[in-house]
């Protein structure tokens, strides 16, 4: 039987709260709930203190260690984007805060992060007073499809592996062009998928993938690329960077068949919440998606017309 990936369509078949139905107010709160839920699993498998990253690593030449890689990430979208010290930027998505914490003491800019997660906010919070730059960023509860920000606001809106979220792209492209100032620069990083059309076994990994993280659907490069286009930006630059990530996919795999004995005898004990259980099938899908080529990773930069 062969499945059907298309745009702009939630195809998550699962939800971390009963009897829901699938709106986009449920995706916000079950994203929220991924993150809050999985925060003690991210915390002892994939970040630490300095890093404070819940995303995929750039690993390239002089990167040894997957800390190192998580924090080049940041280094590289930053050195794309052009970020300088007078910047403003919206981290749109922003977790625990690693990346604006980054960019405060990296970069010298200011940034404000947003998260549907008020626990992420308060982390985010508490991690920047402890990195000292507590007066060069903010955090806040904010939808990054619509903010509370006037119109061009920001010189950049930074979305690392965080657009995935919105069913339909353009709602958050739409948003990030609104608050951007002339001449701001859109930097989006993610996974995105290489072609429409699955068989049953490469459906559940993709269905897995999107269950796992409360995702509603994959775009193509494509048609990410047509819809920053779409929605008035120009000057799109794809950085091609799956070779790069593919040993952060490959350590996540690794780690979930490490920890499967313990995540399953927990799981049967009723000691694993939903969001972990989830959160350990996409561990092992992402890197069946990735090793069988059905999805690819890429850096893009946009810009908003002068």
């Amino acid at each position: 039987m062969q499945h059907y990936l298309e745009a702009n369509q939630d195809y998550r078949t699962d939800t971390l709260r009963h009897g829901a139905e699938f709106t986009e107010e449920d995706i916000r709160v079950d994203t929220a709930k991924h993150y809050d839920d999985c925060y003690w699993d991210y915390r002892t498998a994939w970040f630490d203190n300095e890093n404070l990253a819940l995303h995929y690593g750039h690993w390239e030449e002089g990167i040894k260690t997957h800390s190192q890689a998580l924090l080049n990430k940041n280094r590289i979208m930053c050195h794309i984007a052009g970020i300088k010290p007078e910047d403003h930027v919206l981290d749109a998505g922003c977790g625990i805060g690693g990346s604006s914490i980054w960019l405060a003491k990296n970069a010298g800019c200011r940034a404000t992060g947003i998260t549907v997660s008020a626990q992420q906010v308060e982390h985010a919070k508490r991690n920047a007073q402890r990195h000292g730059v507590a007066d060069k960023v903010d955090f806040q509860v904010s939808d990054f499809c619509k903010t509370p920000f006037p119109d061009e606001t920001f010189d950049v809106v930074w979305a690392i592996e965080s657009s995935c979220y919105a069913t339909d792209k353009r709602d958050f492209f739409r948003e990030a062009f609104r608050v951007l100032k002339k001449g701001g620069t859109l930097m989006a990083c993610d996974g995105y998928a290489t072609r429409r059309e699955f068989n049953d076994e490469e459906w559940q990994w993709v269905m897995d993938c999107l269950n796992g993280w409360a995702v509603p659907n994959l775009s193509t490069a494509e048609e990410f690329e047509d819809g920053m286009k779409e929605c008035g930006f120009t000057d799109v630059h794809i950085t091609e960077a799956t070779k790069e990530s593919l040993p952060s996919s490959r350590r996540m795999y690794l780690t979930a068949m490490w920890t499967a004995p313990m995540q399953w005898v927990m799981h049967y004990l009723g000691l694993r919440k939903k969001a972990q259980t989830a959160n350990y099938k996409v561990a092992v899908a992402q890197w069946k998606v990735f090793h069988h080529g059905l999805v690819r990773y890429c850096l893009f930069r946009a810009k908003k017309p002068l």
